[in-house]
């Protein structure tokens, strides 16, 4: 889940929607999985310079401590993510979002074929960068090839760039779909969203419809007033049950939210030259 808009607490986004992320922890529609409890993680911005993550390898439903900061947590732009283990292991640098200077990374899905293609994977990366990965899995393997592609400057370009290169090495060992994913990632300004799977069926992912238009048709909603204008929502799943507020994001697309021009375009992978 991804949020921006006016400072909301933490508890308002994590607990208390119908569908909230830590019911989709336990209870996924959606998702590959039903049961999401190899960990947790949020990150938020807020007084410093780079944003701040809090992660935990326990379930999200049964960590006492993450109710305690949710309560006390307000933040104008917010990540936050449950995590089921595709095979790498369960430890807290595997838990996302991941970070890198002011940027934070999410995504849900797999590479498959990581296990072959890993090696190849990570030489890829600028060996600048190669010393600040922390974990083992592919999600922020991905996150440090799209930062060697120019993540900071042309997120477009760099995700479409290190997808393509994933999809090649996938082929190169017989990976017939290397990739499937949804991502997010900010720079606590602008939020990124992708959604794209190498064979066409991706997984799940919706944005909300603006505030104004949602009061308009639902005036009887009491927390549609209490949002601003410009609050946006990115979801693998809907918070709620309500008619109109929920867009899905198109297969093979891309976009951008942030204040007062939000844009969604097609989204192609650029092969290596």
């Amino acid at each position: 889940m991804a949020y921006s808009g006016e400072p909301i607490l933490a508890e308002d986004l994590l607990f208390r929607p119908e569908h909230s992320l830590i019911d989709q922890s336990l209870h996924s529609r959606l998702g590959a999985t039903t049961t999401n409890g190899d960990g947790f993680g949020i990150g938020w911005y807020g007084e410093g310079a780079e944003p701040a993550v809090f992660k935990s390898i326990e379930p999200a439903w049964n960590d006492s401590n993450l109710r305690e900061i949710a309560g006390q947590l307000r933040t104008p732009l917010f990540f936050a993510h449950v995590r089921a283990s595709t095979g790498t292991a369960v430890q807290r640098s595997n838990c996302h979002p991941f970070r890198h200077g002011r940027w934070l990374w999410m995504h849900n899905g797999a590479l498959r074929g990581f296990h072959e293609t890993r090696r190849d994977l990570m030489t890829a990366i600028d060996p600048a960068l190669f010393p600040d990965l922390e974990g083992s899995t592919d999600s922020e393997t991905l996150f440090f090839l799209a930062l060697t592609f120019g993540l900071t400057d042309d997120p477009f370009d760099a995700v479409a760039r290190a997808v393509g290169l994933v999809e090649d090495v996938g082929r190169a060992h017989g990976v017939d779909h290397p990739v499937q994913m949804t991502v997010a990632t900010t720079d606590g300004e602008s939020t990124w969203i992708f959604r794209y799977s190498t064979e066409g069926q991706s997984r799940s992912l919706f944005f909300s419809t603006e505030i104004s238009r949602l009061r308009d048709l639902h005036p009887e909603v009491p927390v549609l007033h209490q949002l601003g204008g410009e609050t946006r929502f990115v979801v693998s799943e809907p918070l709620r049950e309500l008619p109109g507020a929920w867009n899905e994001v198109m297969e093979s697309s891309a976009g951008v939210v942030r204040p007062g021009r939000d844009e969604l375009r097609a989204f192609q992978p650029i092969p290596p030259t």
